[in-house]
């Protein structure tokens, strides 16, 4: 095994750093009311991958079936998830957004990249922009690895 360069031993610590406090920073500009990051990251994942299974979202959110037993119940406590009978197996119930779920991650959405848009066009030179949009390549790029 070859060791690892410097650059890349820094690059690994400054863009972990900078992911995590530009992710706090999104999620005080448009949090979705009092949901947890767990709660919200389930919310994401139905909204992305459609209606699921709790044990298909349990396995997807790397959690136990007990604790997304709870992010679901406090979810459907806040009225945006629901369930139905999945019909190809009546023993699961598929679990999918409500219409105020589906309105509140849209809201949020939109409010995240408002406050992104406006921050680049306010403190970001257009060079910058470039950059920041080549780097973005290279961390999906990272991403898929």
């Amino acid at each position: 095994m070859s060791e690892i360069p410097a650059s890349a031993s820094r690059a690994a610590g400054e863009i972990r750093v900078a992911f995590s406090r530009l992710r706090r920073r999104l999620r005080e500009v448009a949090a979705l009311g009092d949901l947890t990051p767990s709660q919200t990251s389930v919310l994401s994942r139905i909204e992305r991958g459609g209606p699921a299974s709790m044990s298909d979202l349990a396995a997807a959110e790397r959690v136990r079936p007990q604790s997304m037993a709870a992010i679901l119940a406090a979810l459907t406590e806040h009225g945006v998830i629901q369930r139905a009978p999945d019909p190809t197996d009546g023993r699961r119930q598929l679990i999918s957004l409500t219409e105020g779920g589906r309105e509140a991650i849209a809201g949020s959405r939109r409010q995240r990249e408002e406050w992104l848009a406006r921050s680049l066009a306010d403190h970001f030179t257009e060079a910058e922009r470039q950059t920041l949009l080549e780097a973005t390549a290279l961390m999906d790029r990272l991403a898929e690895l």
